[in-house]
């Protein structure tokens, strides 16, 4: 699509986890204080990314969005529910319960367990028609293609929202697949993983449509290894683990192309960004030292200590922040500290 035919306002969450999850509050956070969330015409999602994405438009209508386009009680309906579900054990417990439980996949208790802390019954049809066009992605474990939920009538608009979120999240092996009836063909099943195998990056349903794509990567680098092990299950892991960095490495470079292009306006911030390259003389202190170790967090669904919930809701805030001024609001007003200023970055 040509530039001039864009409209809108794109946001894609990454996936990567409670890290992904928390990251990307922030970064909400920080876009509902300068009054970027009305702004949003579509929210893209992954993985993790879905879990938060999940709850905003769960609560969308419950926002109370003032004249300049903040919602006074985004802490309450947003950041709260993920903070509770951060503190929960969900990646063991889900996959020792579907182990014992005959003809009940992973997938399914993960669904089960999403609707319980946060969702309810509440389906893709019931989403705020007001709000942005939610996009939950997943992966098509029988054609590799990337599979789409998003507010619909008809029998999509059925599906309910925790088992969008839980096949976008369903990290495999051990929290996949998630399968659902076809909603065109009933008889037969559509068996989908994690949306990070396809696109980790949630861009598919943003990059060729809107003018602005704002992207919040909250993915985890391939590790180095000096000596990587010869022998071949731990080499085929390795080679896997190669070709997803690959991947991730694409669509980065593609994205970061595009916007020198300027095929389309945004900003792009991640957990392993270093905010002195967004050259911003008052950006919130985050020292690449300190923002790498939260980069390294664990890819996981299972508790984690209130501290760390707050320096990565701090970064994501911090790095959204500096992303946002340096490349699409310069205008905006500097934020005066972290939202949880005595934990910081580390």
């Amino acid at each position: 699509m040509e530039a001039a035919e864009r409209d809108g306002v794109g946001l894609a969450l990454s996936g990567g986890g409670y890290r992904a999850m928390l990251f990307h509050a922030g970064a909400l956070w920080r876009l509902n204080e300068l009054g970027w969330l009305p702004k949003l015409t579509t929210v893209s999602s992954v993985s993790g990314g879905s879990i938060a994405a999940g709850v905003l438009a769960h609560a969308w209508h419950k926002l109370y969005f003032g004249d300049d386009g903040v919602a006074e009680n985004f802490g309450k309906e947003i950041v709260q529910p993920l903070r509770k579900l951060a503190r929960t054990h969900l990646d063991v417990p889900v996959t020792l319960k579907a182990m014992v439980i005959p003809g009940r996949s992973a997938g399914e208790e993960l669904a089960r367990r999403y609707a319980k802390h946060l969702f309810g019954d509440c389906c893709l049809a019931d989403l705020d028609p007001a709000g942005p066009n939610f996009v939950f992605t997943a992966t098509s474990l029988q054609d590799g293609s990337l599979w789409w939920f998003f507010r619909q009538p008809g029998p999509h608009g059925r599906v309910p929202l925790a088992t969008a979120v839980a096949a976008s999240s369903a990290f495999p092996p051990m929290l996949s697949p998630v399968v659902i009836p076809d909603p065109h063909e009933p008889t037969r099943k559509i068996v989908l993983s994690d949306a990070g195998v396809y696109d980790n990056l949630g861009l598919d349903p943003i990059e060729n449509q809107r003018a602005v794509v704002l992207v919040s990567d909250a993915g985890k680098k391939m590790r180095h290894e000096t000596n990587p092990r010869h022998n071949w299950p731990m080499q085929m892991f390795r080679v896997l683990t190669v070709m997803d960095n690959q991947v991730r490495e694409l669509r980065t470079g593609s994205l970061l192309k595009a916007y020198q292009d300027k095929q389309f306006g945004g900003a792009y911030w991640a957990t392993y960004s270093d905010i002195e390259n967004f050259e911003l003389p008052d950006a919130l202190p985050a020292p690449a030292a300190l923002t790498r170790r939260l980069a390294e967090t664990k890819t996981r669904l299972t508790k984690l200590p209130e501290r760390v919930q707050d320096q990565l809701i701090n970064w994501g805030y911090a790095a959204c922040d500096a992303g946002l001024r340096r490349w699409v609001d310069p205008a905006a007003a500097a934020p005066k500290s972290f939202p949880y200023p005595g934990s910081g970055v580390g």
